[in-house]
């Protein structure tokens, strides 16, 4: 007879046990996800809206709003609930549904942040070669990427 230990389920005991202090890191936590999640929606919009922001680095600034509202929203909102639950747990397919987002969103955020490190090299290096160079090679290839 074979044993069957496979894990289904995670308990999570969260960051204190304190009543009072999980309200505090509920409402600590929720008061930060909105703001990172207001701000960046704010920039996102007004990217989408205004037509006078077409520069690369306008670009690259939407995509890494629209990649940091998917990183946070991916974890955050988990954390606020549970702040508040009795018993927290998590089974193992979330879990890994949310490592798996948690290292998407953040490898493209590093690789947007990488872009837009070319991308400012590019503008101070060579400014009157700017536009040119990142309209011809990597704007036209990452636009038709997206």
């Amino acid at each position: 007879m074979q044993l069957n230990n496979n894990v289904t389920e995670f308990i999570l005991l969260g960051l204190t046990q304190n009543l009072f202090r999980k309200k505090i890191v509920f409402v600590t936590f929720l008061l930060f996800y909105l703001g990172t999640l207001l701000g960046n929606l704010l920039i996102i919009n007004t990217i989408k809206t205004s037509r006078a922001l077409g520069s690369p680095m306008y670009f690259f600034l939407f995509h890494l709003s629209l990649s940091d509202s998917c990183f946070s929203t991916s974890i955050a909102p988990r954390t606020i609930v549970d702040a508040l639950l009795k018993k927290t747990t998590i089974s193992f397919s979330e879990c890994i549904i949310q490592v798996f987002s948690l290292h998407f969103f953040g490898c493209l955020e590093i690789f947007i942040l990488i872009l837009m490190a070319v991308d400012h090299y590019v503008a101070i290096c060579k400014p009157l070669h700017y536009m040119t160079i990142m309209s011809r090679h990597v704007y036209s290839v990452l636009v038709a990427v997206a």
